[in-house]
């Protein structure tokens, strides 16, 4: 099974070979000084021969069948207008923030994870430990744990006899959570199936606008038409549905004579804001460049969410884990400094 190109790899890979069609290097030679590398060995393989045999560049990275449609028709259309160094850069500068967005969102996950996993740990250990040891004290004074406590007591006791399951339990979490960061393809499918259902909402909708944005601006810096922009844009939200949807109903209004930032503020593929300043951008004949300024801020606004994201996060389970901990805690010493107070 061939590995999946990360965004890192693709980001790299276009920068070098920016670079060598910059210093003048052909297309072929360029791949085979590429396929040199241990990086690229396996994924530029044959491709130099193919180059050299009059095939374009966006071609061999098609046929392969392990490039994104999105790169490889941009390369393609950069080619086509004699900007192929252009698309190349881009796209490099593309790919870095694909990559950047998604390390921010692996570190957005991560943290509350290890949050949620060792408040639960902590609140185990008192259930099954710590409460058993209290209800024998109150046992040797001539009483037991009723109420709440009681019924923590319980439940504790049914964790303890259910732990080898509960182990069983983990032990599958933590194969899961395995596969989930080091198998591409069970992690694509996972994220695959969240993003068909809620991958358009909230903050992933906020990401899937910076995303759509930064190759709309990349393919209209590049010389493309507002439609086959826009097109070679939406391929990159093939695995969601609703923001597939948007930019479906964005292309029929463009085709029916509206203009791009009347299309995109009816759509709803941008806010209202970011469409005002795309209006007046192709007003003045620079549409590329509100464009550019357009995906900028939505990148900043993506990564603002995702980070008050986490700020609400944080917080919550830390005080959650401070209530109900706190609340276990009363529920046993309340009654025992009663009875302690009797006995003084």
């Amino acid at each position: 099974m061939k590995k999946t190109i990360t965004n890192t790899e693709l980001s790299g890979l276009t920068m070098e070979l920016y670079l060598l069609l910059h210093a003048g290097v052909g297309v072929g030679d360029a791949l085979a000084l590429l396929e040199q590398e241990e990086t690229y060995k396996d994924l530029l393989a044959g491709m130099s021969q193919q180059a050299d045999s009059g095939a374009p560049l966006s071609a061999c990275l098609r046929e392969s069948g392990r490039f994104p449609a999105y790169l490889c028709g941009l390369i393609e259309v950069g080619e086509g207008t004699g900007r192929t160094e252009e698309a190349l850069s881009a796209l490099s500068r593309y790919y870095e923030q694909r990559a950047r967005l998604d390390r921010q969102g692996g570190s957005a996950l991560l943290y509350p994870a290890v949050m949620l996993v060792l408040m639960l740990l902590v609140i185990g250990v008192l259930l099954v430990k710590v409460l058993p040891i209290f209800n024998d004290v109150y046992i040797s004074l001539g009483s037991r744990l009723t109420g709440v406590a009681g019924g923590l007591l319980a439940l504790g006791r049914w964790l303890d006899s259910a732990m080898p399951v509960l182990w069983a339990l983990l032990a599958a979490v933590v194969a899961l959570c395995a596969a989930f960061a080091l198998a591409d393809g069970f992690r694509d499918k996972l994220l695959g199936v969240w993003r068909r259902r809620q991958g358009d909402r909230g903050v992933s909708r906020r990401i899937n606008n910076a995303r759509l944005t930064q190759a709309l601006s990349m393919g209209m810096a590049s010389g493309l038409p507002l439609e086959k922009a826009l097109e070679l844009s939406a391929s990159l939200l093939s695995d969601n549905p609703a923001a597939q949807a948007r930019c479906r109903s964005c292309c029929e209004q463009l085709d029916q004579g509206v203009s791009l930032a009347q299309a995109m503020r009816a759509s709803a593929l941008l806010p209202a804001s970011a469409c005002r300043l795309l209006e007046l951008g192709q007003r003045s004949g620079s549409a590329d460049m509100a464009m550019e300024k357009i995906a900028r801020d939505l990148a900043d606004e993506s990564d603002a969410a995702i980070e008050e994201l986490v700020s609400r996060v944080e917080p919550a389970l830390v005080l959650v884990c401070s209530v109900l901990v706190g609340l276990i805690l009363l529920s046993v010493m309340l009654p025992l400094m009663h009875i302690m107070s009797a006995i003084g």
